[in-house]
């Protein structure tokens, strides 16, 4: 009889272990929750280059929100990023690519717990990002004209309604910006080009949240848009966790899962 009730008590006991651990796993409650990941896109390109990385992100389980970018300038921008950033409860991971990081930088909101640079401007307090291209320090950026034209814009945020924006050529367009990506890719890609203004790449960046926010920055070894040189030089000004890629600028659309691998590492890390 004791073998009985000894039996039975160490069934219930593992019975009580198993169900234990069952709702462990199914209880959603028990699991840290994964931030939303905010992916800024830069210049001459819109919410369709992180179509790639969202995708790969959100099969992993994370939510992510991929807002316009305006293009107009950096505390515009910001400011319209910020927008979305108000709408989401929780930690956030702020992404920026090319401009797009000038955008981050300008950013600034209490829930953003890591902030990503892909091949982007980190501008310091009063910097334009077009310091970053600097052809003493930081030679070999293509984006120069006949590439880099300009045009003007109907702009209801601008004096008088017109802006000067800036764009990549078409016959440049797949060489300068998108060169290890497919030319249906690219054709695609410049279908979806958006031009910037010119301001944009002359306005002193404000405050600078990389000062406050733990920083990743991913450096595409290959871009002939912002010289590696120049992306190293920020990354390791910022205090950046760093890694390389052989890619070109847009390494978001040639090689999504290695972008989406840093984001995650970042996620990983708040």
């Amino acid at each position: 009889m004791r073998r009985i009730v000894h039996f039975a008590r160490s069934a219930l006991t593992v019975f009580a272990l198993l169900a234990t651990a069952a709702a462990m796993v199914v209880n959603p409650a028990t699991a840290k929750p994964l931030p939303t990941i905010v992916l800024v896109h830069g210049a001459f390109a819109d919410t369709t280059s992180w179509d790639g990385v969202a995708a790969d992100l959100r099969a992993r389980g994370y939510p992510v929100v991929v807002p316009d970018n305006p293009l107009r300038g950096p505390s515009y921008d910001a400011a319209a990023i910020e927008k979305t950033l108000a709408g989401i409860s929780g930690p956030v991971v702020l992404v920026g690519h090319s401009y797009g990081g000038a955008v981050i930088t300008n950013t600034q909101h209490p829930n953003v717990a890591a902030l990503v640079y892909v091949a982007a401007f980190a501008p310091a307090q009063g910097e334009p990002v077009m310091l970053a291209l600097d052809p003493i320090r930081f030679p070999g950026s293509q984006l120069l004209p006949p590439a880099l034209q300009v045009k003007l814009v109907d702009d209801a945020h601008a004096i008088g309604g017109k802006n000067l924006d800036g764009y990549i050529a078409d016959a440049s367009f797949h060489q300068v910006f998108a060169p290890d990506v497919s030319a249906g890719t690219a054709a695609t890609m410049l279908a979806h080009q958006k031009s910037i203004a010119v301001w944009a790449n002359l306005e002193p960046s404000g405050p600078a949240s990389w000062s406050n926010t733990p920083s990743w920055y991913l450096v595409s070894a290959g871009d002939t848009v912002i010289p590696p040189a120049s992306q190293r030089f920020m990354a390791n000004r910022i205090g950046a966790h760093t890694s390389e890629i052989q890619a070109s600028h847009v390494s978001l659309v040639s090689q999504p899962r290695a972008v989406a691998d840093t984001i995650v590492a970042a996620a990983d890390a708040t």
